[in-house]
């Protein structure tokens, strides 16, 4: 690849913040208490280090003179356990979504995680309708529904979790 459809996935800097920002609103799936949340991690992996704060952090750009970011994750090991990690968020800019980028941060991750110990990864998503393209994504990615909690987040919409034995 050359030009502008060179892909890489990087670490977060502080100038990544406005971005992750508007990425999170624009896809219409966030309240704002979430957009909220996924902010405050950004700032405490910015502000005390991934390593201190556990909250790991890839942005994937595209382009190579004037590289644009396409879409982040957030991960992280999970309190307690041997080698479990959560993927906290996963977003692509609505505008660039079913280009590969989603997937390309996926394995990304994964391969991140191993070379950190880990062992498997838990992906938490809502029931409702709205997210069955997220849904379709993690089982094409080969995540299994490992729970569903009822009514978790309010009446009618159910807590997933996805899991995937790495090793």
């Amino acid at each position: 690849m050359s030009g502008n459809t060179e892909v890489h996935i990087r670490q977060l800097k502080r100038r990544d913040r406005p971005f992750i920002e508007k990425m999170a609103i624009s896809t219409g799936k966030f309240t704002d208490v979430e957009v909220a949340t996924a902010l405050e991690l950004v700032d405490e992996a910015l502000g005390r280090g991934e390593e201190k704060s556990g909250y790991f952090f890839a942005v994937l750009e595209q382009g190579n003179e004037h590289p644009v970011v396409r879409g982040y994750a957030c991960y992280g090991p999970v309190p307690l356990t041997q080698g479990a990690y959560d993927l906290y968020w996963i977003a692509v800019d609505p505008a660039s979504q079913g280009k590969g980028f989603g997937k390309h941060l996926l394995e990304y991750v994964e391969r991140d995680v191993l070379r950190r110990g880990g062992r498997m990864i838990l992906i938490e998503t809502s029931s409702q309708e709205s997210y069955g393209a997220t849904v379709r994504f993690y089982e094409h990615s080969g995540y299994h529904l490992a729970a569903r909690i009822r009514n978790f987040y309010k009446v009618g919409d159910d807590k997933l979790v996805f899991q995937k034995e790495l090793v």
